[in-house]
């Protein structure tokens, strides 16, 4: 199993939103290395959702639903299907992400203009327990 991170602007498509829909697709990415990231990603894998913007703050969990498959309207790029999985009981906050050096190696924190990123095992547990 790998672990991942998705952000999104609540403005644009918040948790609740998704939440609204149980289970939606993933589209969108205009980044080749994000697009490369959600070819990677694979049935049942788990994904950090993270409010980008204002909020700046993972606030649940979700599970690849369906593997890549060519994004509708564009087939040039790549979509996954995503389920909810369940909310964090408390955010976890970019100060609280950046203040813990366990996540210091973070590809979010390298790479933030990304809106799809790989999370290790020990950094996705540390997150988890953050956010419990």
């Amino acid at each position: 199993m790998k672990y991942w991170m998705v952000k999104s602007e609540p403005e644009s498509y918040s948790w609740d939103d998704f939440v609204a829909q149980n289970e939606d697709i993933w589209d969108g990415v205009r980044n080749y290395q994000a697009r490369n990231f959600l070819r990677d990603m694979q049935l049942g894998d788990l994904v950090f959702f993270y409010h980008s913007g204002k909020e700046k703050a993972v606030v649940g969990i979700a599970e690849v639903s369906e593997e890549q498959f060519p994004e509708p309207g564009n087939e040039d790029w790549t979509a996954v299907k995503l389920k909810v999985k369940r909310a964090l009981k408390k955010p976890v906050t970019l100060v609280d992400i950046k203040a813990e050096d366990r996540l210091s190696g973070l590809p979010m924190l390298k790479q933030s203009r990304l809106s799809v990123l790989p999370v290790g095992k020990e950094e996705f547990d540390v997150l988890l327990k953050m956010g419990s």
